[in-house]
């Protein structure tokens, strides 16, 4: 027997002897380092199945090859055994387990636990019995509301311990927050812990999101002041108010039907995911964040939101009993309601979460291009592989247009893109030389035989992906080309039609819509834009000098100018020559029109 049978028989062994339970299990390495944890319904049913004789999948089948030991630990439910593989994946970082790109330290703020509390920000959560609102994910998000809280509210930010027998025997002084009205001094006795207290409430009210119940409570004592006729109190809470609402109407109120509720949106891109968090309270949104994921093995969708999920509430501390998603998962997640929103309310906000997840991800694209443009460059190349069913990536890619007006002085472009770039040294233009009249078709399959006839003569490389603009009939034309050279299946050919941006390929009567936002689209739609802009620009100049050889420019007091101008309004020589004298008067002055009416209608003259 050799090492390896050893050492599967002695896996197998071990698997036969594991429960059929709930709980996680860890794969060992030769070196004794856990390089997987799981997480199983059933935890015999699930190890087993990594060592399948018709296991498909190249990945499980590398991992199954540097298993040496499995180890496991059952668990009450599905819930403690998601909470304990988070746990486990966070603490040793397993080789083939999701990557999870979040090393952030998110800011919290604490109501501390001592006489005349203090409200400040802090990173380090201290079991004390203060009390500690968040994790925020944005700094900017802990500083509006400590802002709002101290414009609102006076208080101590001394770290004096203000106990009644301290502030009795006067062992503290006012200091510069007294005398700027930031600081009503209850070190000195001059505020009451009952009034102090009921600011702290308020404040509490606020962080849970609860500001409309901290307002109805102000109008209730502002309108009881006006009626004893303390005015100057009334004012007060009346700025106070003042103050609540204009921060409540920055806030973003979605709907005001929904309480306590947790929303997760799901992008996959590639081997990454990309998962946005939304806490909602009392219809406003109060936290938000965006996590990502690399994927190791082949993990579902599925069980990639389930471990986002599990990551995030536990990470954000919440509790909410209602969690709102965009489909299905798996797992049981405990004591919490599973929403999958088709319309309303929920739906809303669910789409805005996956706004949320796109702009991340187009900011980390941009950062990535940036700080990274080999990586961005191979990124765009291994998606448009994928999308377009390509062999290989298209490093090389060559793009054709054609263009004229009604067959007038008809030319072709041909740009190049190296590794997703233009070469802008490598791009040709084209005269049709064996085409008369508007015939795009005939013009695409000259220009195609004529280019790759060269490549052939000069024995250069063929290009990765070849991109004609225009529909079945253009691309049909090029294929007919590449054909007659004996390279048809050497390189790759697709059409992009204008109206839908719909892709062709040559022999599928069905064109691939890619979503607008993707990459390859976003490739093909530059090499298709930059074609057509390198042609027109070679037309115009072709024709220009066209017009000036024509025998228009022997007419008297007719310059350039006038026409280019004719030009533009007939498009060919010949409809000028059959305009009527007040056709041309469309276009030009009288005296002009009647010279160049005279011109080519002498006779009738």
């Amino acid at each position: 027997m050799t090492n390896d049978e050893k050492r599967l028989a002695s896996l197998k062994h071990k698997i036969s002897v594991l429960p059929n339970k709930p709980g996680i299990y860890q794969f060992f390495s030769k070196y004794n380092v856990i390089i997987y944890v799981g997480k199983a319904k059933d935890l015999k049913k699930r190890v087993s199945s990594y060592f399948l004789k018709n296991v498909e999948n190249h990945k499980t089948r590398l991992l199954v090859k540097q298993i040496y030991d499995i180890k496991h630990i059952v668990v009450d439910s599905e819930t403690d055994a998601l909470l304990l593989e988070n746990n486990f994946i966070k603490k040793y970082q397993p080789k083939y387990n999701v990557l999870l790109k979040d090393d952030k330290s998110f800011p919290w703020i604490c109501i501390k636990n001592e006489p005349f509390p203090r409200v400040f920000s802090t990173r380090n959560v201290i079991k004390d019995g203060s009390l500690y609102y968040g994790p925020y994910t944005s700094t900017k998000m802990v500083h509006t509301l400590l802002e709002l809280i101290r414009e609102i509210y006076p208080l101590r930010t001394c770290n004096y311990y203000l106990s009644d027998e301290n502030i009795d025997q006067g062992k503290f002084k006012v200091c510069l927050e007294y005398h700027i009205g930031k600081c009503k001094a209850p070190c000195v006795g001059l505020q009451t812990k009952y009034e102090y207290n009921d600011n702290i409430e308020q404040i509490k009210n606020i962080l849970r999101g609860n500001i409309q119940s901290v307002i109805s409570s102000l109008e209730s004592k502002m309108e009881g002041y006006a009626e004893v006729f303390k005015f100057e109190e009334a004012q007060n809470l009346k700025d106070t108010i003042k103050l609540l609402n204009k921060y409540k109407s920055k806030s973003t109120i979605v709907s005001r039907s929904i309480h306590n509720v947790d929303v997760f949106s799901y992008l996959e891109e590639g081997d990454f995911v990309y998962v946005n968090f939304l806490k909602m309270a009392n219809g406003s949104i109060i936290q938000s964040q965006t996590i990502e994921l690399k994927k190791k093995m082949e993990e579902s969708k599925e069980e990639l939101l389930t471990y986002a999920i599990t990551h995030v509430r536990q990470r954000l501390d919440s509790h909410s009993k209602e969690i709102v998603i965009p489909f299905p998962v798996n797992y049981d997640i405990g004591d919490v309601n599973v929403t999958i929103p088709q319309k309303g309310d929920k739906k809303h906000v669910l789409d805005l979460s996956t706004r949320n997840a796109k702009y991340f991800l187009q900011e980390r694209k941009m950062q990535l291009a940036k700080t990274d443009p080999e990586r961005h460059e191979q990124r765009i190349l291994e998606t448009a592989k994928s999308d377009l069913r390509l062999k290989s990536y298209p490093r090389h890619i060559e793009c054709f247009d054609n263009s004229n007006i009604q067959g007038e002085n008809p030319v072709a472009a041909c740009v190049v893109f190296r590794d997703t770039k233009p070469s802008k040294k490598e791009y040709r233009k084209f005269h049709i030389k064996t085409v008369t009249g508007p015939d795009d078709y005939a013009s695409m399959y000259e220009v195609v035989y004529r280019r790759y006839r060269r490549y052939q003569d000069e024995d250069s490389e063929l290009p990765d992906l070849l991109v004609i603009d225009g529909g079945k009939g253009q691309l049909n034309a090029a294929v007919r080309a590449l054909k007659e050279l004996g390279i048809a299946e050497k390189i790759p050919v697709l059409g992009i039609a204008k109206r839908l941006e719909e892709i062709f390929f040559p022999g599928d009567e069905i064109p691939l819509y890619l979503d607008k936002n993707s990459e390859t689209l976003k490739l093909i739609q530059h090499l298709r834009d930059e074609a057509h802009r390198f042609g027109i620009t070679f037309h115009r100049k072709n024709r220009t000098g066209h017009l000036f050889d024509s025998d228009l420019n022997s007419i008297d007091g007719i310059g350039p100018k006038t026409i280019e101008k004719l030009f533009k309004y007939f498009k060919s020589k010949e409809a000028i020559k059959e305009a009527t004298k007040e056709q041309l008067k469309n276009v030009l002055d009288s005296k002009k029109a009647h010279r160049i009416f005279s011109y080519f209608n002498s006779d009738d003259e």
